[in-house]
C-alpha cells in the first residue's frame, strides 16, 4: 500500500513531461504524503497514518476520531 493516502485514497497518477519542442514523455504525479502520528484520546493510544496534505485538512475539519471510525467501518482493521 505504498504511496496511498489512508484517509482520502489519493494515489499516483500518470501524465506527460512536455519539452520545449512539445515531445511528450511519461511521468508520475505523486501525492504529497506524510507519515504522521496522532494521539487518539478516546482510546488513549497513538496511531500512525500515512496521510496526504489534503487528508490532514480533513482530519482537522472533521476530527480524528470521526475519521478513524469511518476508516474502521470501511474495513481497515490496522487502525
Amino acid at each position: 500500500m505504498a504511496r496511498v493516502c489512508q484517509v482520502t485514497g489519493k494515489k499516483p497518477i500518470t501524465g506527460h513531461h512536455v519539452s520545449f519542442s512539445n515531445i511528450k514523455t511519461n511521468r508520475r504525479f505523486l501525492p504529497n504524503l506524510q507519515t504522521k502520528r496522532f494521539f487518539l484520546a478516546e482510546e488513549d493510544k497513538w496511531i500512525t497514518l500515512k496521510v496526504s496534505a489534503d487528508g490532514l485538512r480533513t482530519i482537522n475539519k472533521r476530527g480524528l476520531y470521526a475519521v478513524v471510525k469511518e476508516l474502521r467501518a470501511g474495513g481497515n482493521k490496522d487502525i
